[in-house]
C-alpha cells in the first residue's frame, strides 16, 4: 500500500508560480510512474502530467511549456512546479501512484487527498 500527501496549494494570482509536493510512504514509489491530476468545480478529474522510472514524462496541451513534474527517488517524493498560472488552472490537485495507459486514458492504483489551487485574475 502507498500512501500519498499532497502540500502547497494555495491562492495565487494570474501570472504567479507555485509548487506542490506530493509525499509517499508505505513503499518506494522510486519504479512507480507517478502523476498529477486535477479537478475543477464541476468538471471531471482531468490528467495534468506524469512521469514513469524511466525519466519520460507526459503533459496535458494546457499545461505544456508551463508545469513541470520531477521527482527525488530518496526523498520518495514528486513535485508539480507550476509557472505563467491561469485562472483556468483552478482545481483541486491531486497526487498519484501506479500510473499507466489504458486504452488512452491513466489509470492509477494510489491517490492523494489533493491540495487545493485557486488562481485570480
Amino acid at each position: 500500500q502507498v500512501q500519498l500527501v499532497e502540500s502547497g496549494g494555495g491562492l495565487v494570482q494570474a501570472g504567479d508560480s507555485l509548487r506542490l509536493s506530493c509525499r509517499a510512504s508505505g513503499r518506494s514509489i522510486s519504479r512507480d510512474t507517478v502523476s498529477w491530476f486535477r479537478q475543477a468545480p464541476g468538471k471531471e478529474r482531468e490528467f495534468v502530467t506524469a512521469h514513469a522510472w524511466s525519466g519520460t514524462t507526459y503533459y496535458a496541451d494546457s499545461v505544456k511549456g508551463r508545469f513541470t513534474i520531477s521527482r527525488d527517488n530518496a526523498k520518495n517524493t514528486v513535485s508539480l512546479q507550476m509557472n505563467s498560472l491561469k485562472p483556468e488552472d483552478t482545481a483541486v490537485y491531486y497526487c498519484a501512484a501506479g500510473a499507466r495507459r489504458v486504452g488512452g486514458k491513466w489509470k492509477c492504483d494510489y491517490w492523494g487527498q489533493g491540495t487545493q489551487v485557486t488562481v485570480s485574475s
